[in-house]
């Protein structure tokens, strides 16, 4: 949600007018997913403005499953959403529901409304019913058995719920308008018959609701005050009224809506997710790529980084973009301050320092994280045999290349001033090995005698090491295609994982845990994999990068 400031966002405003004119006594609201997949990050923004809002006003905030179509939900779905939704902190309490639990009451709502002359069966195929719908410019068509009789509607209604009749052969649907300019309104279908078996209710029931009759149902029973919902939902707010009006629930909801969260060159949808899980292109619905709730989690995101970024993009009605360097953004201005600073090597290649004694080894003392004192220190060994980056060395280098070249001097960070006396090649001038001298005074990385060097490079001591896997990240999407094709094909970034299986981290790290997060010095932020590590098998997800280009506008106008 916004911050706190002199104004309100719009949500917020509504709640105000509706609490000072006693429209309602209390505040509840409700995060209310169908279990046909797992939570991306446009979830989150759902689920952490519902619940900041409840709390806010002192209410009640309810996890609600809309688990009305048995096609597509599953147990796994309903456990995967519980988890995101605690790991982003947001509490229910005791208000954990299911709409499937309300079937009764449907039941008995649409009786309601065949009693009232307001639903009727009827016999149109679901082709039929498109074709008698009309379109934004034309009337519908009333169904030819849109004036049967009370006592037959429900004689049939009843029927259908004991299951003498097959899938698709008959629906009930509201009696409201077929000309009304609102296509929500024109006699919408309310039941459909379906023998399928329910993950929560089993095989008890063969009719169920459609979405738009059962919601607003939902909320009428649970007492929700705001029905906050995106913007698509819009259109279908006069049906949402007319519902709970024909139904006479005393204390009516009022729908709400807002933009959705939307990122740049990302893959949100659900049903374009489950087709990169089905399709293989990615490991699952945790791949650290996807933006699913829980392969954020996976990929080393916190909860209080993806509220700040919930926080950054505020709460209105009009449809936007944001970047999604802007939870990069995030993640590093939270993690900065918390984690420790540890050096890593992705791509070794062995520094054998030539004049440091054959099997000896010390300790030194490394600050965790320069910029938080309280993370306090640990001691990293240092040896005569160390791996250091590749990228670090160059035979011949260009000029303004200050890291380690033949007769050029460097820092170890945290330990020696080293020079570099040439390296050993294999037979196909591969560089396997460098040689240097270090020079014992300048512990700590400072000479004596005050000489300078501009180079510091990083390293991890070789007979110390900790072997580990770390994976590297782009984006999914390839940015300079777009997301996807006319074809609805998605234009899928052939880099977007680098695997990289011979790495070294120093020893600190030995004991490192599922979901552990620390800043590889020069290399970014990274987080134990919760899935493929092991204790005896390391493997790290890069978080994010070091530096971004992506800017925050400070208060005074000013980027930071």
């Amino acid at each position: 949600m916004e911050k706190e400031t002199g104004s309100k966002n719009f949500i917020e405003q509504i709640i105000e007018k509706d609490l000072a004119e006693g429209v309602y006594d209390k505040v509840c609201t409700r995060f209310p997913p169908e279990p046909n997949g797992y939570l991306h990050i446009g979830h989150a923004k759902a689920v952490l403005l519902n619940y900041g809002l409840a709390k806010k006003y002192g209410g009640q905030f309810n996890m609600r499953f809309d688990d009305t179509n048995p096609t597509k939900e599953r147990t796994e779905f309903v456990e995967s959403i519980k988890e995101d939704i605690r790991w982003l902190g947001a509490d229910w309490g005791d208000h954990l529901y299911f709409a499937s639990n309300y079937f009764e009451q449907m039941y008995e709502a649409a009786e309601k409304l065949i009693r009232k002359g307001k639903a009727f069966v009827c016999d149109l195929s679901a082709e039929e019913i498109r074709e008698y719908r009309g379109t934004l410019t034309e009337p519908g068509k009333e169904s030819p058995y849109r004036n049967r009789g009370v006592e037959e509607n429900l004689d049939l209604f009843r029927r259908m719920r004991a299951g003498e009749f097959p899938d698709g052969s008959k629906v009930l649907r509201a009696k409201i308008d077929m000309a009304s300019p609102n296509i929500n309104m024109r006699d919408p279908v309310i039941y459909r018959v379906a023998h399928m078996s329910h993950q929560n209710t089993g095989d008890a029931w063969c009719i169920y609701p459609m979405y738009d009759f059962a919601h607003p149902i939902e909320d009428a029973i649970e007492g929700v005050t705001h029905s906050i919902c995106t913007l698509e939902f819009e259109d279908h707010r006069p049906l949402y009224d007319w519902v709970v009006r024909e139904l006479e629930y005393p204390h009516p909801p009022k729908q709400i809506e807002f933009a959705k969260l939307y990122l740049t060159n990302v893959v949100t949808g659900k049903r374009y997710i489950k087709k990169l899980v089905e399709e293989g292109s990615v490991d699952g619905w945790d791949d650290p790529r996807l933006v699913s709730i829980a392969a954020l989690r996976r990929r080393g995101f916190t909860p209080e980084s993806i509220q700040k970024f919930v926080e950054l993009c505020g709460v209105s009605k009009a449809q936007s973009s944001v970047d999604y360097a802007m939870l990069e953004y995030c993640i590093r201005e939270d993690l900065k301050l918390k984690r420790s600073r540890v050096m890593a090597v992705l791509n070794p290649v062995k520094l054998v320092i030539d004049n440091y004694p054959e099997g000896q080894a010390e300790e030194l003392t490394v600050q965790n994280n320069l910029e938080n004192e309280s993370l306090g220190s640990r001691t990293v060994p240092f040896s005569r045999e160390l791996y250091i980056e590749r990228e670090d060395f160059m035979e011949v280098p260009p000029k303004k290349y200050f890291r380690m070249f033949p007769g050029n001097e460097v820092r170890l960070m945290n330990a020696y001033f080293v020079k570099c006396t040439g390296c050993e090649k294999d037979a196909q001038g591969n560089v396997t090995v460098i040689h240097g001298t270090y020079d014992p005074d300048s512990r700590g990385g400072n000479s004596p005698d005050g000489r300078k060097v501009k180079g510091t490079i990083h390293w991890v001591s070789a007979a110390h090491a900790v072997k580990a896997e770390c994976r590297l990240y782009e984006n999914l999407i390839d940015e300079s295609k777009g997301v996807y094709n006319e074809d609805g094909t998605m234009n899928l970034n052939p880099n977007s994982l680098t695997v990289l299986k011979e790495c070294y981290v120093e020893p600190s790290l030995q004991g490192a845990r599922a979901y552990e997060s620390f800043q590889f010095v020069r290399s970014g932020y990274f987080c134990v994999d919760s899935r493929d590590s092991r204790p005896e098998a390391l493997v790290f997800n890069r978080i994010v990068s070091l530096k971004s280009s992506f800017k925050l506008p400070g208060a005074d106008g000013q980027t930071k």
